[in-house]
């Protein structure tokens, strides 16, 4: 026994140095649990067996899909992002309870295979593969996702051929009458022309590229070589009711938009497109109370086309439900931005997928077959004749008709997406000639600019909803359409601004700034009443509540109904028609994707916490006129240029910086994030 091996905790030790961790708020509650119930099952563990499979299990909490073994043992404590966001330490640090450990230890500790398997299917709850450590159900999402996309791949040869090089073309050529903007290739033709030859395909790009418009050109396209034959059966969808609803604003703006008239039985082609969306879970078939979904590979989905937008944001598990879901007659289209941040869940499905997007990498068999099929060339610096299989199912659109030269918000969303920390203060981007616009601040009066906004630079604050709640609130008496009508508009008033936040903790954390926004709107007599449910409320679903039918990220706004709304009613009876103070209640009202309201009694509501102040991962999917992120006064693991960018992104026609220190900017926009998993060894393979 190594001397190492000697001076570490047993398994006591262990539980105990666990249990340290979880009261500091390092670890989770089920990281500890899952510690807790090995040791019960196989009380002869090796105890840094114990200790490892916590960690992989932290990591996971932390959107990673695995633990790396040789970052564990370089640097402990940044691998491990702790003590997290920045605290200082307040028990001991991961590297002081792994000094002295080696490679050769840990793969000992984790020899037993009743624990841990070497990537092969079987029982064991860890599963080691290429010096990675999974639990095994990460283990399991990950090659199921890996193997259903390689098999698609493994199919284009065969939808290639299927498409008539003329016919594509001429379509083509009705879809994108006009030259690309800027001049060089028309990305979003190209997109079209690569989904339509496949039956998977990846399409990226950042916020105003056309993601929208292309997948509806994409559409018409598919529809239209359909010819006289029987519609496509074709379904839209995005991961939460948030980004449901926003895209299906964006497909019926952009429908309208689309010039099909001038297209042979153009009418009847418009009519084919779907302009509905749903969330995932809703397509998937999510089952109150149990695991899995109605749709699985037993039981595929009924379509032979479907998009899934905001692909960023879905996690492995959920993925690895979706693609054994598409039967493999289907094409199955995702859209995303990938230089946004990943799920909250484990996995960054999305950024492995686009991971060589930027160049390319198009064999001259794919080059080829665009020329003849689009009539598009790809410059040769994207071309690559080692060029792997996924490359060429992947387009980034690379033109972004929402931030042009001149818009402040774009220049500084690509400054700090690149990395390019000395370009990123904010002065140097001030005075955009469009409406976009920033602001930068050093955080003095923030909460006031917060709450009040600035009607002088037409920018937002929260005052802006709570007076239009008031102000529009219905007549008594008044149907309840118009109650209805009030709820929208309240909530469209409230997406009018949004304060985003980096972490959860400390003075500028998510739960003090709730806290105290709540506590200064009270004092301005904007909010009224004590306690947690107060009319006004913005909230927002932590977790996914089937049986209310909400999904994680759905916001929803406190408001006072008259008692026979709340009741279900169609309209008021007798006194209830007055609708006076004395007669009314709380409901949550929450917007469907198909633009109903839904009123949700508080007390039915489990998990959700008030949004005046948002994680900018959990903003993911949404679009506010104006957004204020606030960073924290000192620096974090959390602080990368990820973040950064996508709350950038988030904001429509104003950005605020709302920055306590000079340099958290530029030190967020130089960091990357690295989340491990290994979905790229289940695809890397040659066309």
């Amino acid at each position: 026994m190594t001397a190492a091996i000697a001076a570490r905790p047993d398994a006591a030790g262990v539980l105990a140095r666990l249990a340290e961790w979880e009261q500091a708020g390092w670890l989770r509650g089920v990281d500890r649990a899952l510690v807790r119930l090995l040791h019960e099952e196989l009380p002869e563990l090796d105890p840094l067996a114990l200790l490892l499979a916590a960690l992989a299990s932290h990591q996971a909490g932390r959107g990673h899909v695995c633990l790396d073994l040789d970052a564990l043992l370089e640097a402990p404590d940044r691998t491990l992002a702790l003590p997290p966001e920045g605290e200082a330490a307040t028990a001991v640090l991961p590297s002081e309870a792994l000094r002295g450990t080696t490679r050769a230890e840990l793969e000992q500790a984790l020899a037993d295979a009743r624990l841990c398997a070497d990537d092969a299917p079987g029982a064991s709850p860890l599963v080691r593969a290429r010096g990675q450590l999974y639990l095994r159900r990460y283990w399991q999402a990950e090659r199921r996702v890996g193997e259903a996309v390689r098999a698609r791949l493994e199919d284009a040869p065969a939808w290639r051929e299927a498409l008539d090089p003329a016919r594509t073309r001429q379509w083509l050529d009705r879809l994108f009458p006009a030259a690309a903007p800027g001049g060089g290739p028309d990305w979003q033709r190209i997109a079209c022309a690569l989904a339509a030859g496949s039956g998977f395909g990846v399409i990226t790009g950042g916020p105003g590229t056309g993601k929208t418009t292309t997948v509806l050109r994409l559409l018409a396209l598919l529809q239209g070589l359909q010819g006289d034959g029987e519609a496509l059966r074709i379904r839209l969808a995005a991961p939460t009711g948030k980004a449901a609803a926003r895209l299906n604003a964006s497909v019926g703006g952009a429908l309208d938009r689309l010039n099909l008239e001038a297209l042979p039985d153009g009418e009847r082609l418009r009519s084919r497109i779907p302009a509905g969306v749903v969330t995932l879970h809703r397509l998937l078939g999510a089952r109150p109370g149990a695991r899995g979904f109605r749709h699985d590979a037993a039981n595929p989905l009924p379509v032979d086309v479907l998009v899934v937008d905001e692909a960023s944001m879905i996690d492995l598990e959920l993925m690895a439900a979706l693609v054994e879901a598409v039967p493999r007659h289907a094409r199955l289209i995702l859209l995303g931005d990938r230089d946004q941040l990943a799920s909250v869940e484990a996995g960054a499905v999305m950024g492995e997928l686009c991971a060589r997007a930027s160049d390319g990498h198009y064999t001259p068999e794919t080059v080829a077959w665009l020329t003849a099929h689009a009539g598009a060339e790809i410059p040769a610096a994207l071309q690559d004749g080692a060029g792997q299989a996924l490359d060429q199912h992947v387009v980034m659109l690379r033109h972004s008709h929402r931030f042009d030269a001149d818009s402040g918000i774009g220049q500084l969303a690509t400054a700090v997406n690149e990395g390019r920390a000395g370009e990123v203060r904010l002065p140097t981007l001030d005075g955009a000639v469009d409406r976009l616009t920033l602001e930068a601040g050093d955080g003095r009066g923030w909460l006031a600019r917060v709450l009040d906004g600035d009607p002088q630079r037409e920018a937002a604050g929260y005052r802006h909803y709570l007076e239009a709640l008031a102000r529009l609130r219905p007549a008594g008496g008044a149907a309840r359409g118009a109650w209805e009508d009030w709820a929208r508009e309240v909530l469209q008033a409230h997406g009018h601004f949004q304060l985003l936040c980096a972490v959860r903790r400390g003075p500028r954390g998510l739960e003090q700034l709730n806290r105290r926004i709540a506590a200064a709107l009270r004092e301005r007599g904007l909010l009224a009443g004590e306690g947690t449910w107060v009319e006004g409320r913005p909230v927002i679903v932590t977790r996914n509540d089937y049986a209310l039918g909400l999904i994680n990220g759905d916001i929803g706004i406190a408001l006072a109904v008259p008692r026979w709304l709340a009741a279900g009613e169609d309209g008021p009876q007798g006194d209830a028609a007055t609708s006076g103070p004395e007669s009314r209640v709380l409901r949550v009202a929450f917007l469907a994707t198909d633009g109903r309201v839904r009123w949700i009694p508080p007390n039915r509501l489990e998990g959700v916490e008030s949004a005046f102040a948002l994680t900018v991962h959990k903003a993911q999917g949404s679009e506010f006129d104006h957004v204020a992120l606030i960073l924290p006064d000192t620096d974090s693991p959390i602080l990368t240029r990820e973040l950064v960018y996508t709350a950038i992104t988030r904001a429509s026609r104003r950005f605020t910086l709302l920055e306590p220190r000079p340099g958290r900017l530029e030190t967020a926009a130089g960091r990357r994030i690295r989340r491990g998993g290994g979905l790229h060894r289940w695809l890397e393979s040659s066309p």
